[in-house]
């Protein structure tokens, strides 16, 4: 048996019927392109991070990837800053402020943070292999995924067990007396 379609033929549209569907096709790509406007909005910022290499206080400031790798950026003000996935590798950021800054992903491999203030900031995931943290304040930091291997930092202020239980370190690791880091894998 054999079956045959039928094609539904549909009466042409007259051009008053048409506005309506180009408008709301106008409208939809109009959204679209401000929402990709958004999107691209958390990118690097090169102005930004230009004047923080240069030395500049920068609280606020979108600093995503920004390469701040050996630079002496001492008694800085990063509060509130998003330095997400930023490379502080070997960095002397001595008595600086990252409060409440976005830090997750951070590259700190043997950075010199002495006297630095964390509180309250995000550090998911970073990397302090090798760090110096004396006198760094953490006070209400989040330290999910931290790395400490190696790092120096006894006179930490503001740790607590529960923000360290979810950290690691090794046993070179100088932890405040009376707190302990799980081994990284």
């Amino acid at each position: 048996m054999t079956v045959k379609s039928r094609r539904l033929e549909q009466p042409a549209m007259t051009l008053p019927e048409r506005r309506p569907r180009r408008r709301a096709t106008v409208l939809a790509l109009a959204m679209i392109a401000a929402n990709l406007g958004t999107t691209f909005a958390h990118a690097q910022n090169p102005a930004m991070i230009a004047k923080a290499r240069g030395g500049a206080n920068c609280p606020g400031c979108n600093l995503f990837q920004a390469d701040l790798a050996n630079l002496e950026l001492k008694n800085r003000n990063f509060a509130g800053a998003r330095l997400r996935q930023a490379d502080m590798s070997a960095a002397v950021l001595t008595h600086s402020r990252f409060d409440r800054a976005d830090l997750r992903d951070l590259n700190g491999y043997g950075a010199v943070f002495t006297g630095s203030s964390f509180a309250h900031a995000d550090l998911t995931n970073a990397s302090f292999v090798g760090a110096y943290l004396e006198g760094a304040n953490f006070s209400g930091a989040h330290l999910n995924g931290v790395n400490f291997s190696g790092a120096e930092m006894e006179r930490a202020l503001g740790l607590t067990a529960a923000q360290l239980a979810s950290a690691c370190g090794d046993p070179a690791t100088k932890t405040p007396r009376g707190l302990t880091l799980r081994p990284c894998r």
